[in-house]
């Protein structure tokens, strides 16, 4: 599968798993998105998707790498639509 693609999903997920922040922005936990059933089947390496969305600017989160666990309250921000 190529990155592009897995992007694509990637952000289709966060908008079904997803809520609008007060900024109008659409977010999702990182551990509601790594623990869900269906995210499990399309992705891989959902981190690695993560990190290369977030290098295109597509979503943002606070850190650099997201971890299961620890990292489960983090935000994953979708901002381009």
């Amino acid at each position: 599968m190529n990155v592009e693609h897995e992007v694509g999903l990637l952000i289709d997920e966060i908008r079904r798993l997803g809520n609008t922040n007060a900024d109008g922005k659409i977010s999702v936990k990182f551990g509601v998105l790594f623990n869900d059933d269906q995210c499990a089947n399309l992705f891989e390496a959902l981190v690695g998707t993560l990190k290369a969305a977030k290098r295109k600017k597509i979503i943002t989160f606070e850190g650099e790498l997201l971890l299961q666990g620890v990292h489960d309250n983090v935000d994953v921000i979708l901002l381009q639509d």
